[in-house]
């Protein structure tokens, strides 16, 4: 495939590395100094585009390329009060969108595992439940949109969480840790604690090597189709 590669900071540049190591071309790349390269003739020469870049600059990238009937897939987190838009627009050009809070193959396994425990734990009203996530000092948003995954899949099946928050002191919202700390790829744990024991599950990425390979495999999957997609189609989570 000809991919395009939205964002070039680190995590762009292990993408294209997994992409050339997979066999595919990179025949754009777009980064702050060529944002108008991003444009109609340009888009005519690419298959898929893979877009990792900022929350402020995401909606628009994600947009053009919906516009040019060119499939995305989007790893950038801190846009989706804008998702139902996007998703819309998507829908009505019959284009293709991937998204994924977190593209790490064990990260959705954490999620699936999260959705599971949760369930059971609403039966368990004596244990607390609280997230902690780490994250490098150059991460934009926190808590991370893996973290408000985690939060939302939660509040989803745990009826006496009504949501999430940054401060420990509110009742009855999950409490998230956020830290941003060196140069940490992505640490994520849940916790139920009671007076009696605590029980966790939790993932912890060694390297950005997972995440962009994710990110390759869902742009070999969103190749060809038409729709909006995440991480449980492709996994058959």
């Amino acid at each position: 495939m000809k991919i395009a590669i939205i964002g070039y900071g680190k995590m762009g540049q292990e993408i294209v590395r997994i992409a050339k190591n997979r066999g595919h071309d990179i025949s754009l790349i777009i980064d702050v100094n060529n944002a108008s390269d991003l444009n109609d003739k340009n888009l005519k020469e690419v298959d898929v585009a893979i877009e990792f870049s900022s929350p402020d600059a995401a909606k628009n990238n994600i947009i053009t390329c919906l516009n040019n009937n060119t499939p995305i897939v989007s790893g950038t987190t801190g846009w989706l009060n804008s998702w139902e838009e996007v998703s819309n627009i998507c829908k009505e050009n019959k284009g293709g969108l991937f998204y994924a809070s977190n593209y790490s193959i064990g990260v959705n396994i954490l999620f699936a595992i999260n959705s599971k425990l949760a369930s059971i734990m609403d039966s368990f009203p004596q244990y607390q439940a609280s997230m902690k996530e780490i994250h490098h000092v150059h991460k934009l948003d926190a808590p991370s949109g893996t973290a408000i995954t985690l939060a939302g899949q939660i509040s989803e099946k745990l009826r006496r969480n009504t949501g999430w928050s940054l401060e420990a002191s509110k009742e009855g919202e999950l409490f998230i840790d956020a830290q941003r700390e060196g140069e940490v790829k992505g640490f994520h744990s849940v916790s139920y604690d009671s007076n009696l024991d605590t029980i966790t599950i939790s993932h912890n990425a060694k390297s950005r090597e997972g995440f962009a390979t994710g990110a390759v495999m869902a742009a070999e999957f969103i190749h060809g189709k038409s729709g909006v997609f995440g991480m449980e189609e492709m996994l058959n989570l």
